[in-house]
């Protein structure tokens, strides 16, 4: 048997480790427990020696002990322990995860919470989820710690110069303003050196750390209390998409259709951990209905009203979407890399704003526009950026009411829809 001791933020109980005749867990595990002087201990480092050695007594019937950090199910070694000897073989018995400690020394629940571990994973994911979300705990590692996630996340809200004749009436791009975030640092939980500090993002990525950081809550307080759940986790998808135009502000039925919104989504797939652009985003009605499905957005836009009417769209759906103001492709440049990227309009510039977003986009685009003239050159852009591109004409008529209790149908604009799609990237780390 393979006893699996989750330390929680204490030492391990030394009643289990009697009888122990190896003892396999990181340093500072070791140094702490009540390990038998006979028993062998190997601090655990590159997981595939440890493994070989647990392979060798377990085998010869020796009562194995692995030590690991709070709840080793969660995020943990019990994982691999698993794939390699069969769950049959572990007898796991689980500490206080340090997520559930952090948000114990900060008193609030988190039945609520997402938790993404960016331990040895791209930290682009855990940021992109603690753009989108309000409440979220993330498992740090080395180059993915606090100054690392903060300064992902303080990035922006500077100005700067579009370039000459990008933008009309002098108008400069304002790049996103960091979101109202704080960051909880937990650090050496459960130990007489425990610290719980709360700093803006930008103090975050000022300082250095060190090695004793547990796990790192980012937080919008205003929000941070939600109602009673029923189901742990960030609320469910949306129950409906595509949503009806009288739903967002916009103006003079400028606004992506919700028959093209409809596709658009599908093709776009936005979810969590994603962090999707919507570029000439006008009402922002992509922006919003993305950011509804789990992603973290910015949308971009260059009229001073659209910019309003945007983040009076996210406002009233309860969602976090970034706003640049300024003109693309030169508003684009101090973005983050996109997983997806919609474009909207149909001006003479589009065909270069859409080589600029199929260049940093890592999955997929989708174009909407009305010119069949643009077709070409788009399809061109996306096709010479390496995308497997595809499109349809969309062109809708909705049931329409006439005197006399019947009905006629009304014909919407035509529309081209135009996708280029790579492979999807898969995330890992999320516990939702």
């Amino acid at each position: 048997m393979i006893t699996v001791v989750g330390t929680g933020t204490g030492a391990a109980p030394p009643e289990c480790l009697a009888g122990a005749e190896l003892v396999v867990g990181g340093r500072r595990h070791l140094d702490a427990a009540a390990v038998h002087a006979d028993a062998e201990r190997v601090v655990l480092g590159p997981l595939a020696p440890a493994l070989d050695i647990i392979e060798r007594h377990h085998s010869k019937g020796s009562r194995v002990v692995v030590l690991a950090s709070g709840d080793p199910g969660f995020f943990g070694i019990v994982r691999v322990l698993a794939e390699r000897f069969g769950t049959a073989a572990l007898d796991v018995r689980p500490g206080v995860s340090s997520v559930a400690a952090a948000f114990a020394r900060v008193g609030l629940p988190w039945d609520d919470a997402v938790v993404v571990s960016a331990h040895g994973r791209d930290l682009r994911t855990a940021v992109n989820v603690c753009r989108a979300h309000p409440k979220v705990a993330v498992l740090t590692g080395p180059g993915a710690g606090p100054a690392e996630l903060g300064a992902a996340l303080a990035a922006g809200g500077a100005e700067k110069d579009c370039g000459a004749g990008a933008a009309p009436l002098g108008l400069v791009a304002q790049f996103p303003a960091p979101l109202k975030r704080v960051l909880v640092v937990a650090s050496d939980l459960g130990t007489g050196d425990e610290r719980v500090e709360r700093v803006t993002p930008a103090e975050a990525a000022a300082r250095d750390w060190g090695s004793g950081v547990s796990v790192v809550l980012c937080l919008d307080q205003s929000r941070a209390l939600s109602g009673v759940r029923t189901v742990a986790g960030p609320p469910p998808a949306p129950s409906r998409w595509a949503l009806e135009e009288g739903e967002f502000t916009h103006r003079d039925s400028m606004i992506t259709k919700f028959e093209v919104r409809a596709l658009a989504l599908a093709r776009l797939g936005p979810r969590l951990g994603d962090l999707v652009w919507d570029v000439g985003a006008g009402s922002g009605s992509v922006a919003v209905e993305c950011a509804r499905l789990g992603a973290a957005v910015v949308a971009v836009e260059k009229a001073d009203d659209g910019v309003e009417r945007i983040r009076a769209n996210a406002a009233a759906h309860e969602v976090d979407v970034q706003v640049v103001h300024g003109s693309a492709p030169d508003a684009l440049t101090a973005l983050a890399d996109p997983d997806a990227v919609f474009v909207g309009g149909g001006g003479r510039e589009l065909p270069e704003i859409v080589a600029a977003c199929a260049r940093r986009a890592r999955r997929s685009v989708v174009v909407a526009m009305a010119a069949l003239d643009r077709v070409s050159a788009v399809r061109a852009a996306l096709t010479d950026a390496g995308f497997d591109c595809d499109g349809v004409l969309l062109q809708s008529s909705r049931l329409a009411p006439l005197p006399g209790d019947v009905t006629r149908l009304a014909a919407t604009n035509p529309v081209f829809l135009l996708w280029g799609a790579r492979n999807p990237v898969p995330h890992e780390g999320v516990a939702q």
